[in-house]
């Protein structure tokens, strides 16, 4: 979890090394762990009941900043946390002669199902207000209980599934609709219905250029939906602080709103796009006029002009062979 803040704030980066893992002491092999992709592996085939991970980290700051900023009291904590099972476990690091900082934090198999993140956060004294976060590390380290290779996850499903199927009866309502997009559950959902006339064809069995473009542009289309849907709904369940500061959630949500709000709101910073986001929604000044620039950026990650061009130019040759 991050908290965005509305006083000075580090700037430079923040980096997270993982450098050991044991677990129940046991050390694990460093393949189990990903610095590229930011994640520890905690399922092994030999090993599926265990009681503690140790997750040990270092922490390379921006120094110079650091030392020259407007706070004292410089601090380093490592969190892990996970939305599922609403755990949330903090502990201090330790500051090393050479400048980095260095700990571990534990993952407690009770606490903890499937997907922990850690990050790191960077207090210090602000403005004579001790404990005041003034960094968080990014990206944050995923922890995967489930995984047995260190590998991030795709952030949402796709079903194929025919919507007149009785096997699932909250679907016949939808049963002329080629597709839906369902955020409630932990991972967004795409339900593509194999039921709708053409749609299994299409997607999947594409052949001629004009097909292929037609493909094209229907993938895009779900896929602006669905960016929108997850905008919608990372933006509706925002944890707010008693100062009224949102939280950037974590998981699905934080890379949505992360990938978006440039968009959004351009030229602002991430903190003040997403107050700002916030403070429309919930008020209703200005709220409806920005979804305009939420469309944009959905789309633009859809990559619906790059689709319709190439629907277009496929239209054109069609017709050209045509004649």
């Amino acid at each position: 979890m991050k908290t965005l803040m509305p006083y000075p704030t580090v700037v430079g980066d923040i980096d997270v090394t993982v450098t050991k893992v044991t677990l129940d002491g046991r050390e694990l092999s460093y393949s189990m762990i990903s610095r590229n992709e930011h994640v520890v592996a905690l399922h092994e085939v030999e090993r599926e009941e265990w009681e503690e991970a140790r997750i040990e980290l270092r922490v390379s700051l921006p120094e110079r900043e650091i030392e020259t900023g407007p706070w004292a009291d410089v601090g380093c904590v490592a969190v892990i946390t996970e939305a599922v099972t609403n755990a949330r476990l903090a502990r201090p690091l330790r500051r090393r002669a050479d400048g980095t900082w260095v700990g571990s934090v534990p993952v407690l198999r009770t606490l903890h199902r499937a997907h922990a993140s850690l990050t790191v956060s960077v207090v210090a004294t602000v403005g004579g207000v001790a404990g005041r976060v003034i960094g968080v590390a990014d990206p944050v380290w995923v922890i995967d209980l489930t995984a047995r290779t260190p590998e991030r996850k795709k952030q949402l499903n796709i079903v194929e599934i025919d919507f007149g199927d009785d096997t699932e009866e909250w679907l016949a309502r939808f049963k002329e609709t080629p597709w839906l997009v369902e955020t409630s559950g932990e991972m967004p959902t795409v339900y593509l219905n194999t039921g709708f006339e053409g749609l299994a064809a299409l997607l999947n069995g594409a052949v001629s250029e004009l097909e292929r473009g037609a493909r094209g542009l229907v993938v895009s289309q779900i896929a602006d939906e669905a960016w929108t849907a997850m905008f919608h709904a990372a933006v509706s369940d925002l944890e707010i602080d008693d100062d009224g500061t949102p939280q950037m959630p974590s998981g699905w949500r934080e890379s949505v709103l992360r990938q978006m709000l440039p968009d959004v709101m351009p030229g602002v910073s991430l903190a003040d796009a997403l107050l700002e986001v916030h403070e429309r929604r919930t008020d209703g000044q200005g709220w409806s006029e920005l979804q305009t620039s939420i469309h944009h950026a959905a789309a633009k990650r859809a990559r619906i002009p790059k689709h319709v061009r190439t629907a277009v130019r496929a239209l054109d040759r069609a017709e050209d062979s045509d004649r």
